[in-house]
């Protein structure tokens, strides 16, 4: 399998010098107006149906649901994403109330798309972001208790990056994007 290092030229800049980092500006904040500007891009994210099967709880630094959020952080991302200036815990309305009646069997992919157009409206705010999952999802679960047919999925952490890209980056080529889901033929 060949491996780009670099993005092709031509997709958005915003999409091209997006990247995860390992490490955020303590110092930075994340104000009420940028919440709400990355809160409205992903309210504009298409979903099947218009069902919009996604919800978010935030915290801020200093705020009661950073603390509470933050205690569920597995080691390996609290040290990084315990600074940054926004967690985000992203929910997906899989279920009617608490039937096992599908509410959206597109709930997931819904809810990427909300986190993607929130990534790249962070981007253009001149903030990170990183995705993560490296959580204790059962005494998050258990600390945030949403409602029923609601399902905690990841966290996003936001602010001021405190590093840089790496030089070249490592994504799969286009190619084996088309080529990989289908078996070889001889």
């Amino acid at each position: 399998m060949r491996r780009d290092l670099e993005p092709s030229g031509g997709i958005h800049p915003l999409l091209a010098g997006r990247f995860s980092p390992y490490r955020f500006d303590p110092t930075a904040t994340v104000d009420d107006h940028s919440l709400g500007l990355l809160l409205e891009a992903a309210r504009w994210a298409p979903s099947a149906g218009n069902s919009q099967p996604w919800g978010f709880l935030t915290g801020r630094p200093g705020e009661p649901d950073h603390e509470r959020v933050v205690r569920h952080l597995a080691p390996s991302s609290a040290r990084w994403a315990t600074n940054a200036g926004l967690l985000v815990v992203t929910l997906t309305r899989r279920r009617v109330d608490d039937s096992e009646l599908l509410y959206s069997e597109f709930a997931d992919y819904d809810l990427g798309q909300a986190i993607a157009h929130m990534t790249v409206q962070a981007e253009a705010m001149g903030l990170a972001s990183h995705q993560f999952r490296a959580f204790d999802l059962e005494g998050l679960t258990k600390e945030l208790s949403p409602n029923p047919g609601w399902e905690i999925v990841s966290m996003v952490a936001l602010g001021k990056a405190a590093d840089e890209p790496l030089e070249s980056r490592d994504r799969r080529s286009v190619a084996d994007l088309l080529a990989a889901p289908w078996a070889l033929s001889e």
